[in-house]
C-alpha cells in the first residue's frame, strides 16, 4: 500500500494559480503511475491529470488542458499539479492518487490508493 499527502490547496482570485503537491510512502513511488483527481460538490469525482511512472507520458482532460501541469521528482517522491488561469468552475476537493499499476493510464478504476483531499475554492 501506498499511503499519500495532499497540500498547497487554499483560496485564490480567478485567474490566479496554486501549486499541489502530494507526497507518497511506503511503495516504491517510480514504479506507479500517479494522477490527480478533484470532486466539487454535488458532482462526481473526475479525473484531472496522470503521470506515467518516469514522467515521460501525461494525460489532461479538456476542462484543464493547457491550464495545469503534472509533473513527478522520484527523488522527493512528491507528484506536483500546477495550476494557472484558474476559474471559479476548478473549485473542488481535490485528490491525488496512485495506480495499482506500473502501466499508464488515464482510467480512474485503475487508481487504488487515495489521498484524503485539499480544498481549492476560486473566486470570481
Amino acid at each position: 500500500q501506498v499511503q499519500l499527502v495532499e497540500s498547497g490547496g487554499g483560496l485564490v482570485q480567478a485567474g490566479g494559480s496554486l501549486r499541489l503537491s502530494c507526497a507518497a510512502s511506503g511503495r516504491t513511488f517510480s514504479s506507479y503511475c500517479m494522477g490527480w483527481f478533484r470532486q466539487a460538490p454535488g458532482k462526481e469525482r473526475e479525473i484531472v491529470a496522470t503521470i506515467s511512472r518516469l514522467g515521460k507520458s501525461t494525460y489532461y482532460s479538456d476542462s484543464v488542458k493547457g491550464r495545469f501541469t503534472i509533473s513527478r521528482d522520484n527523488a522527493k517522491n512528491t507528484v506536483y499539479l500546477q495550476m494557472n488561469s484558474l476559474k471559479p468552475e476548478d473549485t473542488a476537493v481535490y485528490y491525488c492518487a496512485a495506480a495499482t499499476t506500473a502501466a499508464f493510464t488515464a482510467s480512474p478504476t485503475d487508481f487504488g490508493s487515495w489521498g484524503q483531499g485539499t480544498q481549492v475554492t476560486v473566486s470570481s
